[in-house]
């Protein structure tokens, strides 16, 4: 009976019940990527073939506009501490209105299409860190990875729902098809504008007259450790594509991804009370073993290998992502908005490298015709690399942990000098 006061309350009792903002800011986590994978997916192949743009533009302008979407969240935390959550969100969705608005006139007019996807990319590092934020402002640390984690489910089931619907028009009648998204937008952005403000300043810091700098307080392992964990996580992410359609069809890479998405939907919110209760060693190595073995498993290059090591890469990111960003906001003194947009900024770093290292590996492969072993040499740096976080935690480990936490498992009164919900 003592065991299970200890475990926390289960996934529904976390959840509900929900206030009306918060059921807005849900379904907007599900709109908001529906409307952005409606388009965002396809624009290497409508810069290209649909704009007539080179593939190595096309590949220059993907790269950057992918590195403002992750490392420019740490600038939309540090708005967010000024401002506040919701004007933030509403900046950050202007911003993305007027950059799907932009494809239009693109359409007549190519070179526009660049600054409307960067537009697009800067609202999305605007956003994100004040709408985790927002969705966990007042919430105890306990009822935290539940909120989280319904929030990447919802996110995960637009970006699985928008490629589904936007396939067969993006080429064919791209205009109405960024005429739609613009309104959806527009719509998100109406109903933000009715949400209660909040007060994004965390009170130490609204009591300094001067601004910490952007990097002030940054929980240095879980965002080393994330860094880490997206820089491998992207070998998959950034190549799966070329692999698979050669070796099966875009069909089944589209089943592929439609899988990793729907476990992120299901197992993330039941495991979140779990990932939440366990050690930040145990998670650490559960999460990098899980990318080793699927890393390792695509190296086969069957259909069965495909989905079984899209399986187990999903499983590994499900609990390095949500453990990380649940360890960050423990461990560091700053504003949900800052910690978040601190943890998208190694995020982009991370898969920044793994873009300009793992292409030149990939196209190294490619051209002695064994492809399997990029995946193989990935693998082994997830279990080579991790390691070196341990240099971290020696340095991180003369911090006092209260109530006999050891390595991150949080407890029901761990709230580590932070003010629940800030």
């Amino acid at each position: 009976m003592g065991e299970r006061t200890t475990r926390g309350p289960g996934l529904r009792a976390s959840l509900f019940p929900l206030t009306s903002p918060l059921r807005f800011l849900l379904l907007s986590s599900f709109l908001i990527p529906l409307g952005s994978f409606m388009v965002l997916p396809f624009m290497s192949v409508f810069l290209h073939e649909r704009l007539g743009m080179g593939l190595g533009t096309v590949g220059v302008v993907l790269a950057v506009a992918s590195l403002v979407q992750f490392s420019g969240g740490i600038v939309g935390g540090a708005l967010a501490d000024r401002i506040g959550l919701r004007r933030t969100m509403l900046w950050a969705l202007a911003l993305r209105t007027a950059g799907f608005a932009g494809l239009l006139p693109a359409l007549r007019w190519p070179p526009l299409a660049i600054w409307a996807l960067v537009l697009t990319c800067c609202g999305a590092a605007l956003y994100l860190p004040a709408n985790k934020a927002y969705l966990v402002h007042g919430v105890d640390d306990e009822r935290r990875p539940a909120f989280l984690s319904a929030g990447n489910a919802a996110l995960n089931a637009g970006m699985a729902v928008g490629p589904l619907i936007a396939g067969p028009f993006v080429l064919s009648s791209p205009g109405w098809l960024f005429a739609a998204v613009t309104t959806l937008f527009l719509a998100v952005t109406a109903g933000h504008a009715r949400l209660p403000g909040t007060d994004g300043t965390h009170p130490a810091e609204a009591k300094d007259t001067a601004r910490p700098s952007l990097l002030a307080g940054v929980a240095l392992l879980p965002f080393a450790a994330n860094a880490l964990a997206f820089y491998l996580y992207f070998h998959f992410q950034h190549f799966l594509a070329v692999y698979a359609v050669e070796r099966a069809s875009s069909a089944f890479y589209s089943v592929v991804l439609l899988l990793c998405f729907t476990l992120v939907i299901v197992v993330q919110p039941l495991a979140s009370g779990l990932i939440r209760r366990m050690p930040y060693a145990v998670a650490l190595a559960v999460g990098f073993t899980g990318l080793a073995a699927g890393l390792a498993v695509l190296a086969a290059g069957t259909r069965a290998a495909l989905l079984m090591g899209g399986a187990l890469i999903t499983l590994g990111d499900i609990v390095l992502f949500l453990k990380n960003d649940l360890e960050a906001l423990r461990r560091s003194p700053r504003s949900d908005a800052v910690v978040f947009g601190q943890q998208r900024l190694a995020a982009g770093l991370g898969a920044c490298a793994s873009g300009m290292l793992g292409g030149q590996l990939y196209g190294l492969g490619e051209r002695a015709g064994h492809t399997g072993w990029f995946w193989l040499l990935a693998a082994a740096q997830c279990l080579l690399l991790p390691p070196l976080l341990l240099v971290l935690r020696r340095r991180t480990a003369r911090r006092p942990v209260p109530d006999g936490d050891h390595e991150g498992a949080l407890t029901r009164d761990d709230t580590d000098g932070r003010i629940p919900g800030r």
